[in-house]
């Protein structure tokens, strides 16, 4: 077997109650003694490895399955090659032979998330026809299921061994990617396959038919084929993970005839591309549901595969709200799963707060705190799916949490802005870290979300609530606003001493993400009407639109790197909210030029977006380019992609409020628009948008109002 090259080993996200997911070079390790830096008398740290780059891989997803090999089919042990359960690689080989050659490799593709379809061919020995006689046809679920179907295309008889190398570690996803990977283990023969056992799980494969021969040793089964002219012979491989120890029960996937939990809509558009981007988008997210051990019924979306394969609650909350058009029971379980994961009470933490590790903030920002994201998210994704249709009963059931989530922001102001909630209260004030742009708007939407939420089910403090979110409005255009000569732009973040930090990000579109509030309104934002027409004109300028999308870092700055995870990369979910807060602000041009940019990227990545791609500028003939540490597939970049199209639409509701405003885009990007299945108040909803930007709700509750402007 070829020898791995040893790879980066880097930290990993905290999560609860799932595959630890791996880590990235975009999440930063907590600070200590062992992330000193070099000096007089301390050894300089060794040259980090390369990390595994699966932008070529193929990988079929069924949470909590996984499988990923290169475009051949082949598992052979490198990288990230193999069979995933929760987390553990349960087979690592899988290296087909016929007639003792590799098929040459046709084709490798996924024919939907969780599976794919890997074609070869095979000449016959001595056979003077130059056209192969045999085609060698794998079919793969990441549940690990693989049939294997030999066909005879040939004048004659094929007499030939075909022979499949079996090998596995056992070990950990998290350390095979940081290159930690284990010797094989050892197989032993059971019934019609292997067996191999480790000190906490054991891994089978088993064959049907039964092969020939089964050589322990080498890990190898066969079969002696004759394939007549004409005829086809298949076998099917099943690779099954088995727990030694006992130890807590970890996730479970969906479950077969366990529904999607939301609905599956159809998009009819003058623009094809519109279609597929939505619903390949739907099937990669439906691909990453995780079931919450504590209660099944609750469903939730993973981050990523390959490498956040677990929940993480601010890229879940993500993958929530983004899908609200299409019904509220996605979000209904990843708050219930949240809300029983808020941080306890105790001396020196902040209760209420949700897991969640700092990101990588990019080369001119500090880090950024996911816990803080995610907590400040739970408050308005509660809010906006009652606005959707959450039954009063169980938005009562999350209120408690949702005011835990508040009560930590009321303690995370620092000079009159939030910074990081995860911190310890003396600690933010004795060692203060810069108050990031998004946070504030993140913060000024969960007050007034949480004022909302108050005020209707009868608690106090709502007006408590929007008094701070004024105050916070007040100091955000006071003193986040950077005068220059195209008239000026918002600045990034505020460092402790007051300085703003100049650094032209995507992140800034989060100040557009207003949220949803009564009779389908708007939420004041942080810019005024001024400020906002200024910023949508810099959104769409050369230095952060790249023609694929919005950079994560303006092409401008001299630490701009296309691959930077925040230093130039497009990050999908970014650009899809700008395009939604333009459209609902009047920018209507502005996002739409950022619509074709994202439609013509997914075009090329055959309606799979990735979590991000490289920043390159668009160019006549050439495709995006991919990033070799991308999820793929990656919840917020699905969820956002759909959600990009379902924002043109401008379908925005108030079921309390027993109504439904209606407010396309009147410069219909995409043509004539047709959107079936949505759900509003958990009944079906289907609006069409011609040509002019006129609106029309075909199918609706009757129950509702419907309010066009």
């Amino acid at each position: 077997m070829t020898a791995m090259r040893p790879l980066q080993a880097m930290p990993a996200e905290s999560v609860v109650g799932a595959p630890r997911p791996v880590g990235r070079p975009d999440q930063v390790p907590a600070p200590g003694p062992a992330g000193a830096p070099a000096g007089p008398g301390r050894p300089t740290a060794p040259p980090r490895p390369q990390p595994p780059a699966v932008h070529q891989a193929v990988i079929c997803v069924n949470a909590p399955a996984m499988a990923a090999s290169g475009p051949d089919g082949q598992l052979r042990g490198h990288g990230l090659h193999g069979f995933y359960r929760n987390g553990v690689r349960a087979l690592a080989r899988m290296e087909l032979r016929l007639g003792g050659m590799e098929p040459l490799p046709l084709q490798g593709t996924l024919t939907s998330t969780a599976q794919a379809r890997f074609l070869g061919a095979v000449r016959l020995p001595g056979d003077p026809d130059p056209d192969p006689a045999l085609t060698v046809e794998r079919l793969r679920h990441a549940d690990g299921v693989e049939t294997v179907v030999v066909r005879n295309t040939g004048p004659r008889p094929a007499r030939l061994p075909l022979e499949i190398a079996l090998g596995t570690d056992l070990g950990p996803v998290a350390e095979i990617a940081a290159g930690h990977r284990p010797p094989d283990l050892p197989g032993q023969v059971q019934s019609a396959g292997l067996r191999w056992t480790g000190p906490v799980h054991s891994a089978v494969v088993s064959a049907k038919p039964s092969p020939h021969a089964v050589l322990a040793g080498a890990g190898v089964l066969r079969w002696d084929l004759e394939v007549q002219p004409g005829a086809r012979w298949s076998v099917e491989l099943r690779t099954e993970l088995e727990s030694v120890a006992t130890g807590p029960r970890p996730p479970g996937g969906r479950g077969t005839g366990v529904p999607l939990p939301w609905s599956e809509p159809e998009v009819r558009s003058d623009d094809s591309r519109a279609a597929p981007l939505v619903s390949r988008s739907l099937d990669a997210l439906g691909g990453l549901l995780f079931a919450d051990p504590d209660r099944p019924t609750d469903l939730y979306a993973a981050s990523g595969a390959p490498w956040r394969f677990g929940l993480a609650p601010a890229d879940a909350l993500w993958a929530a709200r983004l899908t609200l058009p299409l019904g509220t029971r996605l979000a209904a379980g990843t708050l219930r799963a949240l809300a029983r994961r808020q941080q306890p009470a105790a001396p020196g933490r902040t209760e209420g707060l949700l897991p969640g590790a700092l990101r990588h903030g990019g080369p001119e920002l500090p880090p950024t705190c996911t816990a803080t994201e995610a907590t400040l998210l739970f408050v308005t994704v509660l809010a906006e799916a009652w606005r959707w249709g959450l039954p009063r009963a169980e938005v009562a059931e999350l209120l408690p949490a949702a005011e835990r989530a508040l009560a930590a922001l009321r303690e995370g102001l620092v000079d009159g802005f939030v910074t990081d909630l995860s911190r310890p209260v003396e600690e933010r004030s004795a060692h203060p870290v810069a108050a990031r742009a998004e946070v504030q708007a993140q913060a000024h939407r969960a007050a007034l979300h949480g004022a909302e939420l108050l005020e209707a089910f009868g608690r106090p403090g709502a007006e408590d609530w929007r008094g701070w979110a004024a105050g916070l409005r007040g100091r955000f255009r006071d003193r986040f606003w950077i005068d220059d000569l195209s008239g000026g732009r918002p600045a990034a973040g505020l460092a402790p001493g007051g300085q703003a930090l100049p650094a032209l990000t995507s992140s800034l579109v989060h100040l557009l993400d207003t949220g949803l509030a009564a009779d389908g309104g708007r939420h004041e934002s942080l810019l005024d009407r001024e400020q906002t027409r200024l910023f949508a004109q810099r959104l769409v300028a050369p230095e952060l639109d790249s023609g694929w999308g919005l950079r994560t870092l303006s092409a401008k700055s001299p630490r701009f790197n296309p691959l930077g995870h925040r230093g130039g990369a497009v990050r999908v979910h970014e650009t899809a909210l700008a395009i939604a807060g333009l459209a609902e602000a009047g920018h209507e041009n502005e996002a739409g030029a950022l619509l074709e940019g994202l439609l013509a990227a997914g075009a090329h990545f055959e309606g799979r977006l990735p979590e991000m791609y490289a920043g390159e500028q668009r160019t006549s003939g050439c495709p995006p380019v991919p990033h070799p540490a991308a999820c793929r597939p990656a919840a917020v970049s699905a969820a956002g992609a759909a959600h990009a199209v379902f924002a043109l639409a401008g379908v925005r509701p108030d079921v309390p409020g027993g109504r439904v405003l209606v407010r396309p885009a009147s410069t219909a990007p995409l043509g004539e628009l047709e959107l079936t299945g949505l759900r509003v108040a958990g009944e079906p909803f289907s609006v069409r948008v011609s040509r002019i930007g006129v609106a029309m709700v075909e199918e609706a509750s009757a129950d509702l109002q419907l309010v066009a402007r």
